[in-house]
């Protein structure tokens, strides 16, 4: 039971931590690339693709934490590694929150000048995103070979 829970948690966390990645590093260029100077119908696009998700990752962190948490509760051996990977996805979590929340409806309604400013800042907090995840994804890694 113990290995099938830490299938779904490292599974997930990988998916999590993938997906970010895809999308900072692969998806976002290319919809630059291929829309070029049509700013608007790229920010349509992004929206669409957007569309619905913010639940979905809820879900899938929601399943990352309760998953770790059930871990914790089996085998308490480098308990403090686990404590700074919760804190890591609680981080990556409120900044999740904050672009869902805050930062997708002032993109929706911003002006074509306000634009430029929000999509360098999307990129910040994602990478940022990224890292903290990724450390997460990492540090349970190292608890796993110790």
């Amino acid at each position: 039971m113990t290995a099938l829970i830490a299938i779904v948690h490292a599974g997930l966390a990988a998916a999590w931590v993938g997906g970010m990645a895809y999308s900072l590093f692969v998806v976002q260029p290319k919809l630059k690339k291929y829309f070029g100077p049509r700013e608007d119908d790229r920010e349509t696009l992004t929206a669409i693709i957007a569309s619905g998700n913010r639940y979905k990752v809820l879900a899938l962190i929601a399943v990352i934490a309760v998953s770790g948490i059930i871990l914790i509760l089996l085998d308490h051996q480098h308990w403090w590694l686990h404590a700074l990977k919760a804190a890591l996805l609680l981080a990556a979590t409120a900044i999740f929150w904050y672009v869902s929340w805050r930062h997708w409806p002032r993109r929706i309604f911003a002006t074509a000048a306000e634009r430029p400013a929000l999509q360098r800042q999307l990129i910040t907090l994602a990478t940022i995103m990224l890292g903290l995840a990724g450390a997460a994804f990492a540090l349970g890694v190292l608890a796993a070979q110790l």
